[in-house]
């Protein structure tokens, strides 16, 4: 049953209406396919390492997150606060109008200071690629390239679209071997996962994991 993907996905749930029936649900699913980490609003994570303990799914959450606007400091005191309380991985978003406006130095050092939260803990750099074009999405891929976060990811599940292929194209081609690649939002489908794969995509966030390996039908609304 597509086990080898299993590994490669963040079973995300990160919707306002977030509470314990919704966390249990994603908490059984994440420890019956062994995902990868569950990604959870940060007031959860607690609680799902509690509940996760024993098992090899670690916990991933959101910082800035979603529109990335937040003071750099504050997104560093997030993710120092989330690791504190037992998450493995941070998601942060970047903040979107300083890239727009060319203040490239503003969004290498926004990422800088959360990565020097998160310490030897896994950073991936939220993009949100629906608002940017192809060159902006090769600049930005450079600047998370130089800034040391681990991954690049390519949408919050928050904007007018999630991944698409293109994007991983484009980020690949800046990333070689030296960066990973998080696809998350739109990916409804096994062969969406595979094309994502093989163009270069090794994690990938979504609230549909257990649909799409299973083949069948997610519940409305899933990200």
């Amino acid at each position: 049953m597509n086990k080898e993907y299993n590994r490669m996905i963040d079973h995300t749930y990160l919707k306002a209406d977030t509470n314990q029936t919704i966390m249990n649900k994603l908490i059984k699913e994440a420890k019956e396919f062994n995902f990868k980490t569950v990604c959870v609003p940060s007031a959860w994570v607690a609680y799902c390492k509690e509940q996760l303990q024993g098992t090899e799914v670690g916990i991933t959450t959101v910082v800035g997150f979603p529109l990335g606007n937040s003071i750099s400091s504050v997104k560093a005191f997030e993710a120092a606060e989330a690791i504190r309380a037992g998450a493995d991985e941070i998601d942060m978003v970047i903040n979107i109008g300083k890239l727009k406006d060319k203040d490239y130095d503003y969004v290498l050092n926004d990422i800088k200071t959360v990565k020097a939260a998160c310490g030897s803990h896994i950073l991936k750099v939220i993009v949100e690629t629906a608002l940017l074009s192809d060159e902006e999405i090769t600049e930005v891929s450079k600047i998370v390239k130089k800034s040391g976060a681990e991954f690049i990811k390519t949408s919050t599940g928050f904007s007018t679209r999630g991944a698409n292929l293109n994007d991983i194209v484009l980020m690949k081609k800046v990333a070689g071997d030296e960066m990973l690649i998080k696809a998350a939002g739109g990916i409804s489908t096994m062969q969406d996962m595979i094309d994502m794969f093989n163009a270069g995509a090794t994690r990938f966030g979504t609230s549909r994991s257990v649909s799409i390996l299973t083949n069948t039908e997610a519940e409305k609304g899933a990200y």
